[in-house]
């Protein structure tokens, strides 16, 4: 059998492909002058601007579901599908990394990372998370979900001669290195019990449409149990889900700021997408034993970020543990355990990039005057930048769901509407306690930007591209704030097309 290959299902991966193996050429050969990195940051964001543009193509096309990797060819199974899922997840994926290069052209510009390299890794991790949500069988999913970790851990030790870095990086492997490990023997386990890795046949086997493999009634069901809570555990440590949240503050206060960026946004999205596939397309059979576990992870995450971000004098570990936060309102639709309410967790995925990626373009600039980064260094940042401190303002009340930031309170709506509609009272419950003490400290941070200034100077010099950024993210933010119903056609969606 010969697989036939459909290069326009394929080109946004194709596209930031061939973008890094011509970064990497173009610096390996030209001289390292300042306009060559200036050169490779342009080329990277050119890459990503094509691949944006072949996602819109394919959405803008319509009619069925695209596919490739198919076998036999042109007949399901297929390895690679292109749905509604897919483009929600791709979109949001390369419109984040826009932002993300722009933060990185700012970043490099301090010397002391090499820019190849840097452009180089941030491509290979966008590849894996724009490949992910199309993969349809499980070693696809696996190895797409290692390309988007991979290339993290040297993006986050690249900053040489830096301890935090190189600590952040050995910590951030350690726990990937952990989380593949369980992920894969549930992979295993579920593979072994159906004699299939395409997540249509596991469906189908798992549902009784399929006989399964000759194994004892009880031994199926105790063994695919298994198989479903290794492979939850895994994904948990990707999206930095309680017990397997204890990462996150220090890798992202490690890692450079643009790194952390792509830690709350990119890789979080790819490992949701991941999670959403294998259990609503996969797994929907069994959404008895996997519903009540993301019910309990959502209320667990979304607690332990809260209360250990009221403690933080930081700006990047607040918004580390409240990325923790934002992961457990994420997974709260999932306890459902429907396609329908998953629509619900991307939705909230999307606005949320908006207003974290905002916040963390702010971030950035003020990293360039105050190396330690803390809160008190944004006393008075409204009156000495009303333009980047408005700015910050508003994603931090779009984040805590206050108005005029209705953009956030949209997406607890959203998500509200789903677990309160199934019956999930308590849960319900727990979201809206956590919404209230999450109200505390952004509401602190957002006063010390309008209280009276202290002595660090404002973000100096002509930060052109952070600058871009936080304009794409405020913009974004303000428009979902406006018109949420964008997001409600994207998300109505299932996650199997």
């Amino acid at each position: 059998m010969i697989q036939q290959i459909d290069y326009f299902v394929i080109a946004p991966s194709l596209v930031l492909a061939l973008a890094a193996g011509l970064v990497l050429l173009l610096d390996a050969f030209l001289p390292a002058r300042p306009r060559t990195q200036t050169g490779l940051g342009v080329v990277t964001l050119a890459g990503v601007l094509l691949s944006l543009g072949f996602v819109v193509a394919q959405a803008v096309r319509g009619g069925p579901a695209l596919s490739t990797f198919c076998v036999p060819p042109g007949a399901s199974p297929c390895s690679y599908v292109v749905d509604r899922f897919t483009l929600a997840f791709a979109g949001l994926v390369l419109a984040a990394a826009v932002v993300v290069v722009l933060l990185s052209m700012t970043e490099l510009a301090g010397g002391g990372i090499p820019v190849g390299e840097w452009h180089f890794l941030l491509l290979c991790t966008l590849v894996g998370a724009v490949t992910l949500p199309a993969s349809r069988d499980l070693v696809m999913l696996v190895v797409a979900l290692e390309l988007v970790s991979l290339p993290v851990f040297a993006l986050t030790a690249l900053k040489r001669y830096d301890g935090r870095a190189s600590e952040a990086a050995v910590k951030l492997f350690v726990v990937s290195v952990v989380s593949t490990a369980i992920m894969l023997f549930g992979v295993s386990l579920l593979y072994g019990v159906t004699g299939s890795v395409y997540l249509s046949r596991l469906s189908a086997v798992l549902s009784g449409q399929e006989p399964p493999p000759a194994l004892p009634a009880d031994a199926l069901s105790a063994v695919v149990t298994v198989g479903v809570v290794l492979v939850v555990a895994g994904f948990a440590f990707k999206v930095a889900a309680v017990p397997f949240h204890s990462w996150a503050a220090d890798v992202y206060q490690g890692a450079p700021v643009p790194v952390a960026a792509l830690l709350s946004v990119i890789s979080k999205a790819a490992g949701f997408a991941g999670l959403i596939l294998v259990l609503v397309t996969g797994l929907s059979a069994q959404a008895a034993t996997w519903a009540p576990i993301m019910g309990i992870l959502a209320a667990l995450t979304m607690t332990a970020g809260n209360l250990l971000a009221l403690r933080q004098r930081s700006a990047v570990r607040l918004l580390a543990w409240s990325s923790v936060a934002q992961s457990g309102y994420v997974l709260a639709p999932l306890a459902v355990g429907t396609a329908e309410a998953a629509g619900a967790s991307t939705a909230y995925l999307i606005i949320y990039a908006a207003m974290n990626l905002g916040a963390f373009a702010v971030v950035m600039l003020v990293s360039r005057v105050s190396a330690r980064n803390e809160l008190d260094d944004y006393r008075g940042l409204a009156f000495r930048r009303p333009a980047v401190g408005i700015a910050l303002a508003f994603c931090l009340i779009c984040l805590a769901g206050l108005p005029p930031g209705l953009a956030g309170l949209f997406a607890k709506v959203f998500v509200f509407r789903e677990i309160v509609a199934a019956g999930s009272g308590w849960l319900a419950l727990v979201m809206a306690v956590n919404t209230v003490i999450g109200l505390y400290y952004y509401a602190l941070w957002t006063a010390r930007l309008f209280a009276p200034a202290t002595g660090v100077a404002a973000p100096a010099g002509r930060h052109v591209a952070t600058s871009l950024a936080v304009g794409l993210a405020l913009a974004a933010a303000v428009l979902f704030s406006v018109a949420p119903q964008l997001v409600l056609d994207m998300t109505m969606l299932s996650a199997t097309g």
